[in-house]
């Protein structure tokens, strides 16, 4: 049986493509705990990568909350959708992306409100970097800066935003893209899941190909690791190239928690 910080899932078929994914989390080399979480449900078409923040296990139990509230959100909102076959409709996709975005919102307000109650929790919160897998499109959803790339034909691609004060001077002209590599407020977040009670949600729909992987991460493997060797170690497939995402992140440093899903369409 696979421990909770390691996980695969046999192959299934699902809209005439088989899906194929793995996972694993590593505590790194410098932090005394783990305060990544993840979740992968081929049969539901749903993968989460969450990156917990705060004192007192708070980070932690941030993480864990917002992946079982996202979870159960959308295992019961997807039928309002009705069939999944090939593309999402217009129609669909902006249902499937109000869905996405509510269980954001939901998992935000309830840790937020789980640390009204106990206060030494205050200020706890998480990123999201969610990705559901419907019929032939691909709904995302991201609050921090986790991420999630697609690699296509040998080529690996950012498909979100990073919610950090260096993206942002970036995208405004404040900073270069070398001037903000070497900058040491590069983990500060100005979005989070939990430490208010609102969240802007940023969501997208993305048409899927057979032969398609797309990496869900935390900032402690992305840090770590250039597109252009995200792609190459995807291509060694499931577990084994989420193992060798982790052994990358940590002999390069490991300063952080470590977390990656894989998601493969064969």
């Amino acid at each position: 049986m696979k421990s909770p910080e390691e996980r695969h899932n046999a192959l299934r078929q699902t809209d005439r493509r088989l899906v194929r994914s793995a996972a694993r989390t590593d505590i790194g080399r410098y932090r005394k705990g783990n305060e990544d979480a993840f979740f992968l449900d081929d049969a539901l078409g749903l993968y989460i990568v969450a990156d917990g923040m705060g004192g007192h296990a708070g980070g932690e139990i941030a993480s864990a909350e917002a992946v079982d509230t996202v979870h159960g959100m959308v295992r019961r909102g997807l039928p309002a959708l009705g069939s999944l076959d090939g593309e999402l409709s217009e129609l669909q996709a902006r249902a499937a992306c109000r869905i996405m975005e509510g269980a954001i919102q939901a998992a935000t307000y309830l840790i937020y409100a789980m640390a009204q109650i106990e206060r030494d929790k205050l200020g706890m919160g998480t990123t999201i970097s969610a990705a559901l897998l419907l019929g032939q499109s691909l709904v995302t959803g991201q609050v921090g800066d986790s991420r999630i790339y697609r690699i296509r034909d040998g080529q690996a691609l950012q498909l979100t935003e990073d919610h950090t004060l260096i993206a942002w001077q970036v995208k405004q002209g404040l900073l270069t893209a070398d001037e903000a590599a070497r900058s040491t407020s590069r983990n500060v977040i100005t979005r989070a899941v939990g430490n208010r009670d609102y969240v802007e949600v940023d969501t997208s729909v993305l048409a899927v190909q057979g032969g398609d992987r797309y990496l869900l991460c935390s900032d402690g493997l992305h840090g770590y690791v250039a597109p252009d060797e995200i792609a190459e170690i995807a291509g060694l497939g499931a577990q084994a190239a989420v193992d060798r995402f982790i052994d990358v992140a940590n002999e390069r440093g490991g300063r952080d928690n470590i977390t990656a899903v894989l998601v493969e369409i064969l």
